[in-house]
């Protein structure tokens, strides 16, 4: 931090854009002729270091003080994940009974009906909710008792309840009656294929906390694709990556068997060159979906990475979920679909506050002011649909 922050003063000549427009609306203009300074005087309430000196922060104290709380917790969270205590909090529940139903209103009911250790503490809280928030924003989606439905702020808009059906239906199938022996062989659907493009964080989550996923849908399957080229970011002495062979053209890593019912796979290429080859086609509603975590579609430095992949995700017409570190994240990456596409798509579910983001804040190494939340906010949508209409001659 102390190499690439710098100090937020009003004396110093601003160099980067504001992350949120509102907020640098609020904040006192910048009218000093200083140059630019890294950060490296640690406030005394937040551990934190903030500005470039002792001097800087006690003229902007009232301004760090609108943060100071946040940043305090974000550190003493950091310190417990490495104090070397014992978390009984990542002790994750089994399978879920299929006859007890699971209630998605909030954290507390979920981790309740799914028979979680009882969590008392805020910060236990906070640091098991930073790693479930991925799998449980697909699961609270997609099931049949999802928190977001068509009524009335519900959010969820009727072309969004077409796709969603077409998924619910396949992995909440009928019981067929089938048995382990011949005589109980039923035909089967294939797996849900989820595929997580621009995979970061969540790729090198513990697969304990992805099998989560599988215990939300007891009857259904899972085939989870992690595609991204940072998706076997540092996992390279724990998982070596197979050589590209005709038979495995992009090299993906299988992880066969995570769960009966899942399976992992992760491939380090982007999505449009993958694409262009039809290995995953033909895409199917009733059993493909693709999720975007925090994907940037509209940031400047990313924006340029997705200008292929959008286009080619609406041609699939399966739905697409993503998430948003903050309501102004998540925005900008709408109006940039809307830009770029040009209306070529509808919305499955209005943007709005994820149920399940993570409650543990999250600090930007370049800049100590930028405090978001994982998976703050969350949205769908999918390639537009038009339906076929008979003109009869007069």
């Amino acid at each position: 931090m102390r190499q690439h922050a710098l100090c937020p003063h009003p004396d110093h000549r601003p160099t980067r854009l504001p992350t949120n427009p509102d907020a640098a609306a609020e904040a006192p203009t910048s009218t000093g002729n200083q140059a630019p300074a890294h950060v490296d005087f640690e406030c005394p309430d937040c551990g934190i270091p903030v500005y470039c000196s002792e001097k800087h922060w006690a003229e902007d104290y009232e301004n760090h003080l609108q943060i100071c709380d946040t940043l305090r917790q974000i550190n003493e969270d950091d310190h417990d994940l490495r104090s070397g205590r014992f978390f009984p909090e990542f002790e994750y529940a089994g399978p879920q009974m299929e006859e007890a139903a699971i209630n998605m209103t909030n954290w507390d009911t979920f981790l309740y009906t799914r028979q979680f250790e009882a969590i008392n503490n805020d910060r236990s809280m906070r640091q098991v909710t930073r790693l479930l928030t991925y799998p449980m924003t697909i699961g609270s989606v997609l099931h049949e008792l999802s928190p977001y439905n068509v009524r009335k702020g519900g959010r969820l808009t009727p072309e969004g309840l077409k796709s969603l059906s077409a998924l619910r239906y396949t992995l909440h199938p009928p019981k067929t009656g089938g048995g382990d022996g011949i005589r109980g062989l039923r035909p089967e659907a294939p797996p849900v294929r989820i595929f997580i493009l621009g995979a970061r964080a969540e790729s090198s989550l513990p697969r304990n906390v992805w099998v989560q996923l599988a215990h939300l849908f007891p009857r259904g399957k899972f085939h989870l694709v992690f595609i991204g080229p940072e998706s076997m970011a540092n996992r390279d002495d724990e998982f070596p990556l197979p050589p590209r062979t005709p038979s495995n053209p992009f090299g993906a890593l299988v992880e066969d068997r995570v769960w009966p019912s899942m399976k992992i796979s992760t491939i380090v290429d982007y999505y449009h060159t993958i694409h262009k080859t039809g290995l995953f086609a033909p895409y199917d509603p009733y059993f493909d979906c693709f999720v975007l975590f925090h994907p940037g579609l509209g940031h400047p430095a990313s924006s340029h990475e997705w200008s292929e992949t959008i286009p080619l995700l609406l041609e699939t017409k399966a739905p697409i979920i993503a998430t948003g570190y903050t309501q102004y994240d998540m925005e900008r990456d709408i109006d940039w679909v809307d830009k770029t596409c040009g209306g070529e798509y509808d919305l499955l579910m209005e943007p709005g506050k994820n149920t399940f983001s993570s409650q543990r804040w999250d600090l930007n190494d370049l800049d100590p002011q930028d405090v978001t939340c994982g998976n703050w906010g969350v949205w769908a949508f999918r390639g537009k649909r038009y339906e076929t209409t008979r003109k009869t001659s007069e």
